[in-house]
């Protein structure tokens, strides 16, 4: 998830998820390509919707930071990286996941524009859950359909506000339909295991999500 402190609020209202590249898709392009934020804020294009957010709070940072380390180890020498603060982008969507999974070298993935990576390029994305219920249902919901219609192979969410906290596991983008076809929900405690692409066999465990 982009990391946030506080919930967010859309700058340009919703349109239906099933819509192609159209005209409002490209307004939002201009929109965002133009918007210059102060430091410590970021804006992504999210079903039909501009939202700006704040960097996230301390627990957020941990969590990815942790999560961050222990990804590069298990990468070490496999010619893939973990990545932020980069926009991934799709079809006019733009996205910042809180981590990626990408060839080591972006250059090699780079989006029409310059902008940021293209999703085609991109293995696995991570978000970190941040509270209130606007974002919750932007990781949870919004985001697994746009990260599912660009196809990419694994989704991770690590959940603090899921029970006493879960990390659920998504595989097998269906592109039409905008969902993953495949879901291992597992609470903290017990490893949740990535179960292919350039991080298969990562496990994030208790010594990543305890508190």
């Amino acid at each position: 998830m982009t990391a946030l402190a506080e919930e967010v609020a859309p700058v340009v209202a919703e349109k239906p998820v099933s819509e192609p590249v159209s005209d409002l898709d490209e307004v939002l392009w201009q929109a965002w390509k133009a918007m210059d934020l102060p430091e410590g804020y970021r804006a992504e294009i999210i079903e039909g919707a501009i939202e700006v957010s704040p960097t996230g709070r301390r627990r957020h940072g941990v969590l990815v930071n942790r999560l961050r380390r222990a990804l590069d180890a298990h990468l070490s020498r496999s010619g893939y990286a973990a990545h932020q603060d980069v926009n991934v982008i799709h079809r006019h969507k733009s996205w910042i996941p809180d981590l990626f999974i990408a060839p080591l070298d972006l250059d090699e993935i780079p989006d029409e524009e310059g902008l940021g990576v293209d999703a085609a390029g991109v293995k696995m994305v991570i978000e970190v859950t941040s509270p209130g219920h606007r974002n919750l249902q932007r990781d949870r919901v919004r985001k697994h359909r746009e990260y599912a219609r660009a196809g990419i192979p694994v989704y991770v969410i690590v959940d603090d506000f899921d029970d006493d906290g879960a990390v659920v596991v998504l595989t097998s983008p269906d592109q039409k339909k905008a969902r993953y076809t495949d879901e291992h929900r597992v609470p903290y405690g017990t490893d949740a295991v990535i179960p292919e692409g350039p991080a298969k066999g990562f496990a994030v465990g208790k010594e990543i999500v305890a508190s």
